[in-house]
């Protein structure tokens, strides 16, 4: 086949977002932050939004920055160690990797009014947040079994009635800017063959005019993510009468997100040629998005060892920019003998194929925005209890193009396949001396995954949306974490924060999406179970002025 090679079109036409918009999986995924903060804080599990009197008040309920009484500078770093394990029917795999990061720094400048009653106090607050990390390398690997994914990207194309014309490139054709991109590389790259309404993976045999399926040896996915979400974030805070205590923040966001997915399916035929026949899905995105949000908190402190707390997190509306590239291929033995071969005498069907380059699309998310309800109880001067509860709205994810038009075959998914989410923390403080304390807590999150969307929901099955070639998706299950730290006083001024963390996660883990048509299951695509387990050990510095 002669390569196919993108016409000199302007990037505003390919990034319109017509045929690689963004999917609700990517929503959800840029919604989504970690427990993450001063040691302190994350010593105790996150439960801070009654307390207050931390810098990482500013994330939760800004409110808290009231209940200082100085001026603080404050600064973290962590390591983390990320374990991810996967179990794909059967076969299981390890990969580590070790991250060391600069996780914050903030100022809180404490100012007195003078007054015992009333307005007893101003707080201001500046810090750098890092919130998110993305930093993951996974790896899954199968037996036999299972269906291709040729077979689905054929299925696909036929209930799409593109036509064979249509999504061959030429010098003076570019079929990316009309079709279906995965289509598109499918067809060029060898994976599928055939016409309108009769498309057909290539991986089989032909017998008597007829092809004969081959069947996966093996299949190996792997995938590799890097990047963070950074906040950068101004609060307010006032102590009225030291009774109750109002703060607001505004945030600015940082976010990028890198992500590389290699796809190998190996069909180990038997046959008299140097390699076996297989097929290869790599694909490659890197995205940029800044955003705006807000927070707005209260805290009410009615007897001196009690306080509640209530606040509200605004969504992040970002603006993206995701560029993206991929790869496909395919190799057959004897593919075309008894066929009519448009390559010449070669009767191996071997391919490449790659989408056009630096192509990129703009669009808009408006992520989720959540409520916050606390309580903590302080125990003289030696305790602290206190519980924090989360509710996240993630049906209230929105996607529009670059101009804020409304997504709406997405927005319609976000609704049916995502619900509110809780996450409840608990955290309790101990001061064996007064210099010398020591911390314990606990997180759990639900997964706002609606149950039809899970492989193990009693066999329900539900096609998920994906964007342009890109088909790996996964699904999450429940949030736990672990947290104990140690804090110490070496003078009225200067303290030390230590704290661990170690984070549970479970998620589904697709190669790609089931093809369903109504209600009858065309390619049904077997999940891994993927499990990141991550220990983190954070250390903070602080100094009171």
């Amino acid at each position: 086949m002669k390569k196919v090679i993108g016409l000199l079109v302007s990037a505003f036409v390919l990034s319109a977002g017509t045929v690689f918009a963004q999917s609700e999986i990517d929503a959800y995924k840029f919604s989504q932050t970690d427990l993450s903060g001063t040691a302190r804080y994350m010593g105790m599990g996150g439960a801070f939004g009654a307390l207050g009197g931390d810098i990482s008040s500013m994330e939760t309920n800004p409110a808290g920055l009231g209940i200082y009484r100085s001026s603080e500078v404050v600064t973290t770093l962590s390591l983390s160690s990320i374990r991810a394990k996967t179990d794909w029917v059967g076969t299981k795999m390890n990969e580590n990797r070790t991250k060391l990061n600069f996780d914050n720094i903030a100022y809180v400048g404490y100012f007195p009014s003078g007054n015992d009653e009333g307005l007893v106090s101003w707080n201001v607050g500046f810090s750098y947040n890092r919130v998110k990390n993305y930093n993951r390398t996974y790896r899954m690997g199968r037996g036999a079994g299972g269906k291709s994914i040729s077979d689905y990207i054929a299925e696909l194309t036929s209930l799409n009635g593109s036509t064979s014309g249509g999504l061959w490139g030429t010098d003076n054709y570019d079929p990316y800017l009309n079709h279906n991109w995965l289509s598109v590389l499918g067809y060029n790259a060898g994976l599928i063959d055939g016409d309108k309404g009769a498309f057909f993976s290539t991986m089989g045999e032909w017998k008597n005019g007829n092809l004969v399926p081959f069947k996966v040896h093996s299949a190996d996915l792997h995938v590799t993510e890097k990047g963070a979400v950074d906040k950068y974030n101004i609060s307010l805070a006032t102590n009225i009468s030291n009774v109750f205590f109002v703060g607001a923040t505004v945030s600015v966001t940082d976010l990028n997100y890198d992500v590389r997915t290699y796809y190998d399916e190996d069909f180990g035929s038997n046959k008299a040629s140097n390699k076996s026949d297989h097929l290869y899905l790599d694909n490659y995105s890197s995205l940029d998005g800044t955003g705006y949000g807000f927070n707005l908190g209260v805290i009410v402190r009615p007897v001196d060892f009690l306080r509640f707390g209530v606040a509200y997190n605004s969504p992040t509306w970002y603006k993206m920019t995701n560029y993206y590239n991929a790869e496909a291929g395919a190799f057959v033995y004897d593919y075309y003998s008894n066929r009519v071969n448009p390559e010449g005498n070669d009767k191996n069907m071997d391919r490449k194929a790659w989408t056009p380059d630096n192509v990129y699309t703009e669009y808009k998310l408006r992520s989720a925005d959540k409520f916050l309800f606390s309580a903590a109880a302080i125990i003289g001067q030696t305790a602290l209890i206190s519980v924090d509860y989360e509710l996240t709205n993630y049906k209230g994810m929105r996607l529009s193009d670059r101009d804020g038009y409304a997504q709406d075959d997405d927005n319609s998914l976000i609704k049916g396949d995502y619900r509110w989410a809780g996450m409840l923390k608990a955290g309790a403080e101990v001061k064996v001396t007064p210099q010398f304390a020591v911390r314990v807590g606990t997180a759990w999150q639900n997964s706002p995954v609606q149950d039809h969307m899970k492989y193990t929901s009693d066999g329900v099955i539900s096609e998920v949306a994906v964007s342009g070639t890109r088909t790996v998706y996964s699904v999450d299950h429940s949030v736990n974490y672990y947290t104990l730290g140690l804090g110490y006083r070496f003078t009225p001024n200067f303290y030390v924060d230590l704290a661990a963390v170690y984070r549970m996660q479970k998620e589904e883990v697709y190669p790609f999406p089931h093809l369903i048509q109504k209600g009858e299951i065309l390619v049904e695509s077997v999940p891994s179970i993927l499990k990141t387990n991550t220990t983190k050990v954070a250390l903070t510095f602080g100094y009171k002025f």
